[in-house]
């Protein structure tokens, strides 16, 4: 286990988000010890903003200190526009290794949950047991783009194991929790050669698939054939959803015509 030796204090904690299937988000941690190397899209915000100074910067996590003080202040004003919260867009709520940042975590969701608003989950590490006492209403999800552990030690060193994400989400499932998976961002055949009908097989339990083309890589964009891939694989995945009754949502600019 990791002990969380940074803290910040910000002003502002719940905000409108502009993801195409988000509405509320928090992001209680800056950085992210997971390390993905996709490459990651928060880790160039904060870098290209000045927020973190480098890749090794990154990986060591701030905690919002004042995180729960500012829902304290934030869900009266905000509760009656709010459908749902996701934890968390630029960050990751269950850090693979920081149970400091999971106690938070699980208390913010206790706090949005107390006011009756729902949550949505997504990680790359493991979904608590604790989460299993948390409001029916939750929704609970994880990144999944591989089986391959060599893959996954390349491009997300520092995350959870894949089968220990699927256990963890299995068990919240079988508890009777909305569970879903984000195949996102998706590896081209250069990358890794693998059959997603396996994915696909493997999360079949699941209420929600997610799907989405990796994005800022030169190495996807060397793949000659990367559309025509994408709109491929995006085929496979809403012909699977809709045989077996799982609902599903592609990520814009993943069918190019």
């Amino acid at each position: 286990m990791k002990k969380v030796t940074r803290y910040i204090q910000r002003k502002t904690m719940l905000y409108k988000t502009g993801v195409e299937y988000g509405d509320y988000t928090m992001n209680h941690v800056q950085g992210c010890a997971h390390g993905c190397k996709y490459p990651c899209y928060a880790f160039m915000m904060k870098k290209r903003f000045g927020q973190v100074d480098s890749y090794e910067d990154w990986l060591e996590p701030f905690l919002v200190s004042n995180t729960l003080e500012l829902l304290d202040k934030e869900i009266p004003r905000l509760k009656d526009k709010i459908e749902s919260v996701q934890l968390c867009f630029t960050t990751d709520p269950f850090m693979y290794g920081y149970p400091e940042i999971a106690e938070m975590s699980i208390a913010a969701i206790r706090k949005l949950n107390d006011a009756g608003i729902k949550c949505c989950v997504l990680t790359k590490g493991n979904l608590p047991y604790e989460l299993g006492e948390l409001s029916k209403r939750n929704e609970y999800g994880i990144t999944l783009v591989s089986l391959d552990e060599n893959y996954r030690k390349k491009v997300e060193p520092g995350a959870a194991p894949y089968a220990e994400r699927l256990a963890s989400l299995k068990v919240l499932h079988e508890k009777g929790y909305q569970t879903w998976v984000s195949i996102e961002p998706y590896p081209t055949p250069n990358l890794i050669h693998q059959e997603i009908g396996i994915i696909l097989e493997t999360v079949s339990f699941v209420n929600k698939i997610i799907f989405g083309r990796t994005n800022y890589s030169k190495e996807v964009s060397a793949y000659s054939k990367h559309r025509e891939f994408y709109n491929e694989q995006a085929r496979t995945v809403i012909a699977f959803c809709e045989e077996r009754g799982i609902a599903y949502h592609i990520k814009e600019g993943t069918i190019t015509q």
